[in-house]
């Protein structure tokens, strides 16, 4: 189905479910609801900044103990704590503040437990300020479409691009692989071969897939191994490093994956760029034994720049967590996450009818752009269009900096590389897997 499409099909599903719900006067019986809809009360929040406002209920669903993110997602959920308690001391948002902490679940980075964990909360919530993980998020899609709930993902899957529901910010795992991919080969003479090594799931999948374009691109030969969570299941991916010895090992996993593949294949005499997913970096990496080759050859693509870049935002964010003793970027993709949210409640709360699930899924659709207060470029953000011409495909490329903040600084600023230039995105760069 094409993108035009499919938000028409969208909004009349969504416009039917609102309609259905007025004439039958239901509102859910959820805890929290009103005339506007589930999520949204005359009620003040509880412990409200302005006890004149009502309340805005955001849910988070995301990794908080035992999953491979659970050292990000800790810190990514109390960045957007912060954002919100901002917001709200500077007056909220069309009468109302948000709260997103009433509604706050750990889904341990699993599909079923995250579709368990939306049930309990769809009834209560007027949006997603976080879904955490692709095939996690895609777990939940078609109820969050039932439901017209809109959703801000912890994750970069080139599929959000082509979702009205998901409000993403900065480049795809797609396209940041393919810049990584580039960069590698002006930068650091990689000329044969590239290996992506990847979790078998869509945010593995999605990055495989842009390395895979722009290595057929670069004319390199190209090999992808998927593996599986955890360290001690890294023994087949050391392997396939030491066995097909390429100039190029981009991978997409957890932090500590990363760091057990790379050591041991340095361990073992092999040496080249390894260039990571934006969600395979952790500072506390530098305290392992795999710190000397991490420093090595180790190289992080990201979407924006880490905690010490020099921005608004960036000092918005670093005064709202001044309390902070170890920084991480999981607070500073936190804390970037929540400005589309914003603006769209800020448009919602324009139109007639106010603040509502509906509203704020057309707001947020017609988006050309959002105030990141220079985190991103205003013009990265643009649900209004098709994908292959309003989609961001820019990234910065970081490499170790044990003096840095978070122990990586920009060695690239935004750009696009040649690959994610020409590329062709008329769909998704790897299918979801239902």
């Amino acid at each position: 189905m094409k993108m035009k499409q499919h938000r028409r099909l969208t909004r009349v599903v969504a416009g039917a479910a609102v309609a259905a719900l007025v004439l039958t006067g239901c509102r859910s019986g959820g805890d929290e609801e009103s005339s506007a809809g589930p999520g949204i009360t005359e009620e003040a929040c509880p412990d409200a900044v302005n006890k004149d406002n009502g309340c805005i209920y955001l849910g988070v669903i995301s990794d908080l103990t035992k999953g491979p993110f659970a050292p990000l997602a800790v810190p990514i959920t109390e960045a957007q704590k912060a954002f919100w308690n901002k917001v709200n001391e500077d007056g909220g948002v069309g009468g109302y503040d948000v709260n997103i902490e009433k509604y706050i679940a750990d889904a341990e980075y699993n599909p079923e437990i995250h579709n368990k964990k939306y049930q309990e909360m769809r009834n209560d919530i007027l949006a997603l300020g976080q879904t955490l993980g692709s095939s996690q998020t895609l777990a939940i899609l078609e109820d969050m479409k039932a439901d017209n709930v809109i959703g801000v993902p912890a994750s970069w899957n080139s599929a959000w691009d082509f979702e009205d529901q998901i409000m993403q910010s900065g480049a795809s795992y797609c396209f940041e692989a393919m810049n990584g991919v580039d960069w590698a080969v002006q930068e650091r003479g990689v000329k044969q071969k590239v290996l992506a090594i990847h979790y078998p799931n869509d945010y593995g999948g999605d990055a495989a897939a842009g390395v895979e374009a722009a290595a057929k691109a670069n004319n390199l030969d190209f090999a992808s191994v998927e593996t599986a969570t955890g360290q001690d299941n890294q023994a087949g991916a050391v392997a396939a490093v030491l066995k097909q010895k390429p100039d190029l090992l981009y991978i997409t996993t957890g932090p500590a994956e990363m760091a057990t593949i790379l050591g041991g294949a340095a361990a073992q005499g092999w040496k080249g760029t390894v260039v990571g997913s934006s969600p395979t970096w952790n500072p506390a990496l530098l305290k392992t034994e795999a710190a000397p080759a991490l420093q090595a050859m180790y190289f992080q693509a990201g979407p924006w720049g880490p905690w010490g870049t020099d921005s608004p935002g960036h000092d918005a964010m670093r005064k709202a967590l001044a309390d902070v003793e170890s920084p991480s970027d999981g607070y500073t993709a936190g804390w970037v996450w929540e400005y589309p949210l914003l603006a769209a409640l800020k448009s919602a709360a324009d139109m007639d009818g106010g603040v509502t699930r509906e509203n704020v899924v057309k707001a947020a659709s017609e988006l050309e752009s959002v105030d990141y207060e220079g985190m991103l470029p205003d013009e990265s953000f643009n649900k209004n269009g098709e994908p292959n011409e309003v989609a961001w495909r820019q990234s910065v490329i970081s490499k170790v900096d044990p003096k840095a903040p978070t122990g990586v600084s920009i060695t690239k600023e935004m750009a696009a590389g040649p690959t994610a230039e020409g590329y062709d995105y008329t769909e998704p760069c790897f299918a979801l897997q239902g």
